[in-house]
């Protein structure tokens, strides 16, 4: 039999859905007790945002961080209790940006009432940098990298996630955007789709979020990795704590490498990846990258 080598993956923002992890808390004391910690360390029922509140107040990003961020550890703590994810056989943790978060508090960095509060500033920074320095993001579906990422040059925007060989998202103010998107249709782009986001996320508009950030992250205790956790900005492993916390600040403010991530953790053995939050956003990705991977998600682990 074949011993697995799994890679866990944590959502980031937009596979929020009001309702999400309400059955885990009613089912499972370890999700409850994932919730309540939250809410406390917040001062603040999210929770029942989370299960009940309404679609507009949960997508704040200030909400949605946090959210995302305490479903994917009750589903965590859940497939844990059950015995569907071995950690003896988890090799990587990796998030798609605030899903980093999640990764490092998985994997013993920080504890889940610090990364609540840093999620909650987090999304309330970037929140006030949208308003600041207003701006979109754009997928281009069928184009590379390299081809998108001078298509940025040309129109002065960024590249803010690389998502997979056939989905690029670029990142910059409305203008620099659409002129992307009109230049990438004309060099054979399949679609180029302004995004439903709030703001010009991984990008320098970011900038006074990262700042802010700084100081919190610097004041927050980071404790050594228990498992190899995989940096969005260099989609290889951290190798200090004082590197976990330069990154995580830099991350705001530039690309997420999650295709690269992915191909990185594949090479260096992963056979596994399981999606560990709501959703199946990071999963459909994989998908993508690597067309033979196995790959599941924390409801189909629950039905198995």
């Amino acid at each position: 039999m074949e011993v697995n080598s799994i890679a866990l993956l944590f959502p980031g923002q937009g596979s929020q859905r009001v309702g999400m992890g309400k059955d885990l808390a009613t089912n499972f004391a370890v999700a409850k007790q994932v919730f309540n910690r939250v809410d406390d360390a917040l001062a603040f029922n999210l929770s029942s945002l989370i299960f009940d509140g309404e679609t507009e107040e949960l997508n704040k990003t200030s909400n949605a961080q946090p959210a995302i961020m305490a479903v994917s550890m009750a589903y965590f703590e859940v497939l844990k209790s059950l015995g569907l994810v071995d950690l003896n056989e988890v090799k990587f943790m990796a998030g798609h940006s605030l899903g980093e978060y999640s990764a490092l508090c998985a994997a013993g960095v920080i504890t889940l009432e610090d990364t609540a509060k840093l999620l909650k500033a987090r999304g309330s920074y970037m929140m006030q940098a949208c308003i600041d320095n207003p701006g979109t993001m754009a997928a281009l579906i069928g184009l590379d990298f390299d081809k998108v990422k001078a298509i940025a040059d040309q129109s002065m925007c960024y590249v803010g996630n690389s998502n997979s060989p056939a989905q690029i998202v670029l990142s910059g103010s409305v203008d620099t955007v659409e002129k992307a998107c009109e230049i990438a249709k004309e060099q054979g782009a399949k679609r180029a789709i302004i995004l439903p986001v709030s703001g010009a996320f991984h990008s320098p508009l970011m900038q006074s979020a990262a700042d802010n950030m700084l100081a919190i992250i610097e004041q927050t205790k980071f404790a050594v990795p228990n498992f190899k956790v995989i940096s969005n900005l260099t989609a290889k492993e951290y190798s200090d704590t004082a590197e976990i916390k330069d990154l995580l600040v830099k991350q705001i403010t530039n690309t997420v490498k999650w295709q690269e991530s992915v191909v990185y953790m594949a090479e260096s053995g992963a056979n596994k990846f399981v999606e560990v939050g709501f959703g199946n956003v990071l999963s459909g990705l994989v998908k993508k990258i690597l067309p033979e991977a196995s790959v599941t998600t924390s409801e189909d682990s629950l039905k198995a």
